[in-house]
């Protein structure tokens, strides 16, 4: 398949069961999407089965992307992040409802907003390393934090639960560190 057809002509393709796009779709993101599920899970085995599971979802449900928003990369990392935490929150039976249908719409396909900006694998790639040197001038404290609420899941009061630290202490240090990471980023822009 012609690797120059952007996220939206590879998912119109899926969309009209194009087989081979899908094919393509799996080349092109399933080593970023596979590194996420791996980083939630720990486990290479199971990591590469709720792979195969995301592309069935995306192969059965690419009808639902909203192609107005022009952001296939945020609803995919968003379809992985969902699956692999689902799939650890039902490993520590956390989890126990029936997954059918109406779950997987509810709870791992994503609603992406239209005023989240288009990103693909070339932009996302372009700004890796801005991105981690931003997560990284941050303290260790405010990176824990982020990775628990993005790679584990949890919400402020988990976390704050689970460091014995005020829920105030958290939400503090979440917007803190996000501020960061927007200023640190914005400031990279412009010196470009």
């Amino acid at each position: 398949m012609d690797t120059e057809l952007t996220d939206i002509d590879l998912i119109q393709r899926i969309i009209n069961r194009d087989s081979k796009a899908l094919e393509s779709l799996y080349d092109r993101y399933s080593p970023v999407l596979y590194t996420l599920v791996n980083r939630i899970v720990s486990d290479k085995e199971k990591s590469e089965e709720i792979l195969a599971d995301i592309f069935v979802i995306i192969w059965q449900k690419s009808s639902m992307f909203d192609i107005n928003t022009g952001n296939l990369y945020s609803w995919l990392i968003n379809i992985t992040r969902n699956k692999a935490l689902d799939f650890v929150r039902r490993e520590k039976l956390l989890i126990t409802d029936e997954y059918n249908d109406e779950y997987e719409n509810a709870v791992i396909l994503p609603n992406i907003s239209p005023l989240i900006p288009s990103n693909d694998l070339g932009k996302i790639f372009d700004s890796r390393e801005k991105i981690f040197s931003a997560f990284h001038n941050l303290t260790e404290a405010q990176q824990y934090v982020l990775s628990l609420a993005y790679y584990d899941g949890l919400s402020e009061s988990e976390i704050a639960v689970k460091l014995n630290i005020p829920l105030l202490t958290v939400k503090s240090k979440v917007r803190v560190a996000l501020n960061s990471i927007k200023e640190f980023l914005e400031k990279e822009v412009t010196n470009d």
